[in-house]
């Protein structure tokens, strides 16, 4: 459990990592300028890949009260197919939230008891440095999880596609990274983290042959059913769905 720093823009908020589900609790004014500050502390936990996350808004006076919806909109938008994870604010005042998207649950005790356990076991999350073998490591995990999860078939694109996804961020972003792998539907997603906020460029067309660089977002574009990229305040995380998990319609570009 932290506690975040007291803003000048009058939001606070505390993260409780020790539920079954990170608990968000953000209590101070939501208008046009502390909006900012709730969608970076809320992108900065989903980023985390969780299965679900509990959002208590209770302590929240409204500034501006189209904002209110509107960011938990906009947050929902942003992560809708990755992490893709269960959203649930909790706030007696229920009805200013309607048109967010979110779960909306009187209190939290009651939105834990709706998700139910959490499924630890389909959700790993690897922390790397920027070297050459990260990619290696990287493949090993993914094959003994997609054999463990009876995945055997996205092995090998779950792996291209890591091997790209890493090596960017080796060659690019030279940060430390946080590489994510899951189950989503009855596919695979893969994501990785790191403190670069350059987004990576994906030309749409054939690499030219004597070109340096530019084909691995090629790559994965074409293994992926689905690949985006989701900005944080401090850095950016980079994903792609594989099998089923890229089926979901209305695809994201990063």
């Amino acid at each position: 459990m932290h506690n975040g720093a007291i803003m000048s823009s009058e939001v606070r908020h505390l993260v409780d990592s020790a539920r079954p589900y990170p608990l968000v609790r953000f209590s101070g004014v939501l208008d046009g300028t502390t909006a900012r500050t709730v969608r970076d502390v809320l992108l900065d936990v989903l980023a985390g890949q969780p299965e679900a996350v509990v959002v208590d808004v209770g302590g929240l006076e409204f500034g501006e009260p189209a904002v209110a919806a509107g960011v938990m909109r906009d947050v929902r938008r942003e992560t809708t197919f990755w992490p893709a994870a269960q959203l649930t604010l909790c706030d007696a005042r229920g009805g200013r939230w309607r048109g967010s998207g979110w779960a909306l649950q009187p209190d939290c005790g009651r939105a834990f008891d709706e998700l139910g356990e959490p499924r630890s076991d389909r959700r790993i999350a690897l922390d790397l440095e920027p070297e050459v073998s990260a990619a290696r490591r990287c493949r090993e995990v993914i094959t003994a999880a997609c054999a463990r999860w009876e995945r055997d078939e996205l092995a090998e694109p779950a792996c291209i596609v890591v091997t790209e996804l890493v090596n960017n961020a080796v060659a690019h972003a030279k940060t430390s990274m946080v590489v994510l792998i899951a189950t989503v539907g009855d596919g695979v997603s893969v994501a990785v983290r790191d403190r670069s906020t350059v987004t990576p460029s994906y030309p749409g067309t054939p690499v030219a042959p004597t070109a340096a660089g530019g084909r691995g977002m090629l790559l994965i574009d074409a293994t992926a059913g689905r690949w985006g990229s989701l900005p944080l305040a401090d850095g950016k995380v980079v994903w792609a769905l594989l099998g089923d998990a890229g089926s979901i319609s209305g695809q994201l570009r990063g």
